[in-house]
């Protein structure tokens, strides 16, 4: 009884010769991509390897990119923790592209790919619906043609878009989300070139793997403030990849900033903290290790137990294992909810 709700799935070097139309795959070959900001295409800390950031064990015996095997998937992941469900998030190029039409190429050949290298012969994995966040015309139609389609699960959003997610130039894309029924991804990091903290791009992995937060909090302040869930009632967002914990004391920032300023915004009807708690789910990984472990018990009880959803990041090299994930014990009923329940429900399966 296990959903995992975050699986990077990658492709092999002959992607995009088999989902690119003729047309953008001579593109492609011939100007390649251009990223709507400098240095997006780059990564914002010095690579450690070719394969940086996973695990080594789920490079291919082809010496293929870690999480190009369906095989291997189910051996390290599906099976051996007899998962029923696992959510792919892709992290591909396409949502960064300058070029409109070749970005919208891109997205849908990553769903078509999705569909049917891993959907279509592994019934547990669902996708996610890529999708280009600054041309809005092909956002939606991406969105409008796969929400029929069960084998997706939800919509992925890129974080550090060109402006904060709540601006109204996104409210279409947002509303085609909620219309449908599809929950929006936000994953951590991003492909708008801005950096992950308020001060510029780190030095070094290590600082740049703790900033996550940083820019999931600015989401959410941007949603809530902006009046996206007031517009929206029914837009669910699950923040993927960037912990937890940080949630609380944003929440309480945001409630009493709100009791001061309130006559700036008037469209917002209660304090963020509703919102937050009636639109906004978290996926565990990383999970958090305070020193008193019932540290981490009072911050799930805080930000509800059903709001949590497990997640182990495969392949990456801090994939969290759903044996020892929680430091602390778990009573049956939060695990269930944790592990399997929330995430059926949030997904509608």
């Amino acid at each position: 009884m296990l959903i995992d709700c975050d699986v990077h799935p990658a492709p092999t070097d002959d992607y995009y010769r088999y989902f690119l139309p003729q047309r953008w795959r001579e593109h492609f070959l011939t100007f390649g991509a251009r990223a709507r900001q400098p240095f997006t295409s780059l990564p914002n800390y010095q690579p450690m390897s070719p394969f940086s950031g996973m695990r080594l064990d789920a490079i291919s015996a082809d010496g293929s990119y870690p999480g190009s095997s369906l095989t291997q998937m189910r051996e390290q992941l599906l099976d051996r923790y007899d998962m029923t469900h696992a959510i792919m998030l892709p992290l591909m190029r396409g949502p960064d592209e300058r070029h409109s039409a070749f970005g919208a190429a891109l997205v849908t050949a990553t769903n078509d790919w999705q569909a049917q290298v891993w959907c279509t012969p592994e019934p547990r994995l669902r996708a996610s619906i890529h999708i280009t966040l600054e041309d809005t015309q092909a956002a939606i139609k991406e969105i409008e043609n796969r929400a029929g389609d069960r084998r997706f699960a939800q919509v992925m959003i890129m974080p550090r878009g060109l402006e904060p997610l709540g601006r109204r130039r996104y409210w279409p894309i947002l509303e085609a989300c909620a219309s449908n029924r599809l929950p929006v991804a936000i994953h951590q990091n991003g492909t708008a070139g801005h950096p992950s903290t308020g001060g510029g791009n780190p030095s070094f992995y290590c600082e740049a793997h703790a900033t996550y937060p940083q820019s999931s909090e600015a989401l959410v302040t941007s949603l809530v403030i902006e009046g996206v869930f007031e517009h929206l009632p029914d837009l669910r967002i699950v923040l993927v990849e960037s912990g937890f914990a940080w949630l609380p004391s944003l929440t309480w920032r945001l409630d009493k900033h709100y009791k001061r300023l309130r006559q700036e915004v008037p469209h917002l009807k209660r304090l963020p903290s509703e919102y937050i708690r009636e639109h906004i789910w978290l996926t565990t990984q990383p999970i958090e290790e305070p020193e008193r472990p019932d540290d981490l018990l009072a911050t799930c009880e805080w930000i509800g137990w059903d709001r949590l959803m497990f997640s182990t990041d495969y392949p990456h090299w801090d994939f969290d294992d759903p044996g020892y994930a929680f430091k602390v014990p778990l009573t049956d009923q939060q695990r269930r909810m944790v592990f399997f329940e929330n995430a059926r429900s949030f997904y509608d399966f």
